[in-house]
């Protein structure tokens, strides 16, 4: 076999299975109730419905919760009793495990209004006062107590690179509809709140 030749061999074995994967998850992500998605610890305390009956959801905002490691059960758990309260639809552990808090025809209350119009770190002509509480989902991932500048875990890492394909896929979010909690608020100055997170996404591509 000749060298060109193996490595179209190579390219479509990597190909493939990748495709299969997309085309996995777009499946998955319309589904209702409590599928088992590839690539996911899911852990559901509120079960999927009907798509179509979702809230229309536009963005998905990445957060951090100051917590620490072992906290997003609990936070995911009290959002479940109490869905509309300060808090997100979706909870990451630092060992990867997704909570899904929250029913999707549901608003859970956060981000505090969508105030920064500064570009700082993107061109907030589009995200001013217009990526809040009512048009995105909240995610957010624990552990960074004691210390807000401690990264997430690469077992976050490797869930945020499936779940937000899926919730991409579930709602039609478009690509650059992922926002970082800093890109559009005035948070907390000792660190960039969602900015590695959301910055991976838009890395990552389609």
């Amino acid at each position: 076999m000749t060298f060109r030749l193996l490595a179209m061999v190579c390219a479509i074995a990597f190909f493939f299975p990748a495709s299969a994967q997309t085309r996995d998850l777009e499946t998955f992500a319309k589904q209702s109730g409590t599928p088992d998605i590839p690539g996911l610890k899911m852990v559901w305390l509120s079960p999927w419905g009907d798509v179509a009956k979702a809230h229309p959801w536009k963005n998905i905002i990445v957060h951090q919760t100051e917590g620490p490691a072992g906290s997003a059960r609990g936070g995911a758990a009290e959002q479940h009793k109490n869905p509309t309260r300060r808090g997100v639809m979706v909870w990451v552990e630092t060992d990867g495990t997704v909570y899904w808090a929250v029913s999707d025809d549901l608003v859970p209350t956060h981000t505090d209004g969508a105030d920064r119009n500064d570009n700082k770190y993107i061109d907030n002509s589009k995200t001013y006062h217009q990526v809040n509480k009512d048009t995105s989902i909240g995610v957010e991932f624990a552990g960074n107590y004691p210390d807000v500048g401690k990264p997430v875990t690469q077992a976050q890492i490797d869930a945020w690179k499936v779940l937000v394909k899926v919730l991409r896929a579930r709602y039609d979010i478009p690509l650059d509809h992922v926002y970082a909690h800093n890109w559009i608020d005035f948070k907390d100055a000792r660190y960039c709140e969602g900015c590695a997170l959301a910055t991976l996404t838009r890395e990552w591509g389609e």
